[in-house]
């Protein structure tokens, strides 16, 4: 185990190494000098100098890899080319933001999708089996920016119920913070149980034809019991698998509901340092989600292992 643990951090790191020189690269092929377009089109050589010098941008290319690289390792993000000001304060607040809506969004999905992605596969024949895999098909075709307007309209415009957009911190209103969570999760995570659900469906189906539930039965156990019992566990692997997948989904996803309701995440910083071409805070920004799609993956490759030994083994 501890070797398959080592080999998985290793691992790890070799891509993230990668995952810094194609992030840095591909945004340096971008044409557009940051600060001609910080200067306008009538700067004059001396001050586009002078801000090129100010920038690190006049300096050999390996040599700001290197120097943006190295600040990554201590959590210096540079400055940004627009506001002058440090980079990683502004995206540890916005990250924070992304992360309470994608976990919160996950956990309602998966809230949902379990239990009855299993009861549609144990009532396949019957009519709530029927419903639910229909239903959740539906939810597959809905986009998520789509449910999200849609339930603006309805529990915000229409009802007046929530609040249609905007944010507030936990620590300054709970009550407000919780008013102003609910659509935007919603419309997350009903679109991800509506995936999860099919998947859950389908491996509890395929469980359920194994030989080691049917011996469960045939030793009194009734069909629930066995499925409780020796089945889930077996049919988690698959769907975590999913999950971890759909989880690095919703990270994207979340930069279009953010955008929809208002709300100052990631996603929205994202937009508006593209819009201003703040080339390195879109360095950043981007870094910040690949980490983090790279981190899901070791923690639901670790997981997998462990639930699983043969995978392990075969590592």
């Amino acid at each position: 185990m501890l070797i398959y643990v080592l080999r998985r951090l290793l691992q790890f790191v070799l891509t993230t190494i990668v995952a810094t020189m194609a992030v840095f690269a591909f945004l340096r092929i971008l044409p557009g000098d940051p600060a001609q377009v910080a200067l306008g089109v009538n700067a004059t050589p001396e001050l586009l100098a002078d801000l090129q010098r100010k920038f690190g941008t006049d300096r050999p290319v390996a040599v700001q890899y290197v120097d943006w690289a190295s600040g990554l390792l201590t959590g210096d993000f540079g400055t940004s080319y627009v506001s002058n000001a440090a980079i990683s304060p502004i995206i540890f607040d916005r990250v924070q933001v992304t992360l309470i809506l994608v976990i919160v969004s996950m956990i309602i999905a998966l809230l949902i999708a379990v239990p009855l992605g299993t009861m549609a596969a144990v009532q396949q024949k019957n009519v709530v089996g029927v419903i639910i895999s229909g239903l959740s098909q539906v939810g597959v075709a809905v986009p998520g920016f789509l449910a999200g307007i849609l339930l603006v309209v309805v529990f915000a415009i229409k009802l007046g119920w929530l609040p249609s957009s905007g944010w507030t911190a936990p620590a300054v209103d709970p009550v407000d913070f919780f008013r102003r969570l609910i659509l935007p999760v919603i419309a997350l995570g009903l679109v991800q149980s509506a995936i999860l659900t099919r998947y859950v469906r389908s491996a509890v189906l395929e469980v359920m034809r194994e030989d080691f539930l049917r011996t469960a039965r045939a030793k009194g156990l009734s069909r629930s019991q066995a499925l409780i019992r020796h089945g889930l566990r077996n049919a988690s692997v698959p769907v975590m698998t999913v999950a971890g997948v759909q989880l690095a989904t919703l990270l994207i996803g979340a930069v279009v509901i953010e955008r929809v309701f208002v709300i100052p995440g990631l996603g929205s910083e994202l937009v508006s340092a593209v819009a201003d071409r703040d080339l390195l805070m879109v360095q950043g920004i981007v870094m910040v989600l690949v980490l983090l799609v790279l981190t899901i993956n070791l923690v639901v490759d670790l997981m997998y292992s462990v639930l699983d030994p043969r995978i392990r083994r075969a590592s």
